[in-house]
Order: C-alpha cells, then structure tokens, then sequence
C-alpha cells in the first residue's frame, strides 16, 4: 500500500495477552516499520465474556513503556501502548499529528 501510497499516513494495533512473546512482538513492530506503518497502537487483551478467548497474560506495565520506547527507536511517528490503550486512542490526536485533519 505504502509503494502505491506514500503520503497516505498507516496505523496498526495489537492486542496483548493471548500467547505473544514480547520478541514476537517486537519482530512484528519491526515488520510493520519495514513496510512503512506511521503509527502504533498496543493494548491489553480483555475477555470480553465466557464465550471469547481467555487472557492468557496481563503484560506488565514495563513491557508497554518499553514497547513504547522501542516503537520511538523504530521510527513510528505516534505509538501509544498501554494496558486500556485501544485502536481509536487518541485518534483524533494521531491524525492531527500526522496531517489528516
């Protein structure tokens, strides 16, 4: 999409707690920085009833800051990572920092 689209502004999220490494995810921050993805958004997985998949790990506070910081060195533009931090978080902030609105 990038190729095709480059001033168009990309963003991902991931959910944590259902199995993940802290490696894996950082591979795949890396592969998202690798095809040009601008902004980041992780957050913490929660059941949302008996009938969804259960949260295998609640992922401590460090892990988020250091993914954070990681996602800095990476070169992402916006990455917000947190324990409640979910996909619309602070959105409005996002594409205004990145030029949409």
């Amino acid at each position: 999409f990038k190729a095709r689209f480059p001033h168009i502004p990309t963003k991902s999220g991931l959910m944590l707690g259902l199995g993940e490494t802290d490696e894996e995810v950082l591979e795949v921050m890396r592969d998202l920085r690798a095809h040009d993805v601008n902004m980041l958004t992780i957050g913490q997985y929660l059941q949302p009833s008996d009938g969804h998949l259960p949260v295998l790990r609640y992922a401590p506070l460090a892990s988020f800051s250091m993914f954070e910081q990681a996602a800095k060195e990476m070169g992402f533009s916006h990455a917000a990572c947190g324990p409640m931090v979910r996909s619309s978080y602070f959105a409005d902030e996002q594409a205004h920092q990145a030029g949409v609105i």
